[in-house]
């Protein structure tokens, strides 16, 4: 079913179906630093394509589920 790591469960069909935006742009990055032994000045192009990808991520505007404060507020009232 799960694994254990110490005294924590994990469920592996969680985290099974997460999406991975920049994991094409990652491996291409540490195939060419394995094959360069590590010289970071032979893989810029792929570092640059990685950090794009990563700067793309961050700026995409979140679903935000607002703050926890809220969230504890909106169940309370239910309680009601």
């Amino acid at each position: 079913m799960g694994r254990k790591a110490g005294g924590l469960y994990i469920n592996p069909k969680r985290f099974g179906q997460l999406h991975k935006p920049c994991m094409k742009e990652m491996t291409m990055f540490l195939n060419c630093m394995a094959t360069c032994n590590s010289d970071i000045n032979a893989c810029a192009q792929q570092k640059e394509l990685l950090n794009a990808c990563i700067d793309s991520q961050s700026k995409k505007k979140r679903n935000s589920w607002g703050s926890i404060n809220y969230q504890l507020q909106r169940l309370s009232r239910g309680r009601k």
